[in-house]
């Protein structure tokens, strides 16, 4: 069966200035009605040039704790990579689409590797304003290049440079928040898997929308990994719920946006907080993000770390399998 892609719909939906029936969200889900129209608190940003390493690390707990959610500048992810990682995901995204279609996800697929559309069960029908393409970038013992686009020729070479940064920086970062615990530096990435815990490159492509008032590009969620880097292209969109609002997120040139996701939540049990997040849409161009999520492989269990569980801090969260943990997750299947 021919899936349709959201990219071709918006093609025809521009010339209507209409959208399907199944895009439009709900009353408590327009971005028209529901997002914060005030005076919008920042998210918190962490220069990690900052000599003061104690002041930085301050910074990375105090984020974690209170907004689950921070941008990072100089980080040491240079630049021009990140201008050339998000040149060819542009590029693929404009190819054609049957040579987007060679790197398909496969319809029976139990694994989210290639490209598509649909990533999870909802609840109403709806369907997100979105295609994405993902694949695993780090470790090499689990990339799996059948959904590495051949075309632009210099793809596999940029994400594999970017692969080896990403890693440094996430590394860093569990480091300080595991330091934040009170526990030696290694105990979030050891609890995410280790050297088995595995990096999965997504690139969302949210085309023009005639309707931005009442689309989503995805919809308010928590990600499933232990930590999410994000780079997005110029085009505002992304969102964060705090305090019962929805605020947009300042775009900064060049800075990794940091989510914690569910698995730092249930390792610390609790301490650092999981951002509930969603994408809006833009009328008239095209918004794109490559978010990188460091999971533990599937067979890994995932639950509160031991050394934290005292008689006055009882674990929180019930261990899972993390393969098990998100096929409940994306099913809208109980987690407790």
């Amino acid at each position: 069966m021919e899936i349709e892609r959201v990219q071709d719909i918006s093609s025809s939906s521009l010339l209507t200035e209409a959208i399907p029936l199944e895009f439009i969200r709900s009353e408590k889900e327009q971005p028209a009605i529901t997002t914060f129209r005030g005076p919008t608190p920042a998210i918190p940003v962490v220069d990690l040039s900052d000599s003061d390493v104690e002041s930085v690390a301050r910074a990375v707990v105090k984020a974690s704790e209170e907004w689950g959610i921070f941008q990072v500048v100089n980080h040491g992810i240079p630049t021009e990579l990140i201008r050339r990682l998000q040149e060819v995901g542009r590029k693929f995204f404009e190819l054609p689409s049957s040579e987007k279609e060679s790197v398909a996800k496969p319809e029976n697929s139990k694994d989210i590797e290639g490209y598509g559309t649909k990533l999870q069960k909802d609840l109403e029908g709806k369907k997100a304003w979105v295609d994405h393409l993902f694949h695993r970038i780090w470790p090499p013992s689990c990339v799996n290049y059948r959904f590495w686009p051949k075309n632009p020729p210099e793809y596999r070479e940029v994400n594999e440079e970017y692969a080896v940064h990403v890693k440094k920086l996430s590394e860093k970062l569990l480091g300080i928040l595991s330091e934040g615990l009170g526990l030696w530096r290694e105990a979030l990435k050891e609890g995410l898997g280790g050297d088995m815990a595995e990096y999965m490159m997504k690139i969302n492509y949210y085309p023009p929308c005639p309707r931005p008032d009442l689309a989503l590009g995805v919809p308010a969620h928590t990600d499933l990994s232990g930590i999410t880097l994000l780079v997005p292209n110029q085009v505002p969109g992304l969102q964060v719920f705090k305090d019962d609002h929805w605020f947009d997120a300042e775009y900064i040139p060049s800075a990794v946006i940091v989510h914690i996701g569910d698995q730092i939540l249930r390792l610390s049990n609790g301490r650092y907080k999981n951002v509930l997040h969603r994408t809006t849409v833009d009328k008239e161009k095209t918004r794109m993000s490559w978010p990188v999520f460091l999971e533990p492989h599937g067979e890994m269990i995932v639950g509160p770390l031991p050394e934290l569980i005292r008689d006055d801090n009882p674990p929180k969260f019930k261990p899972f399998a993390f393969k098990d943990y998100s096929y409940r997750k994306l099913n809208k299947l109980p987690l407790d």
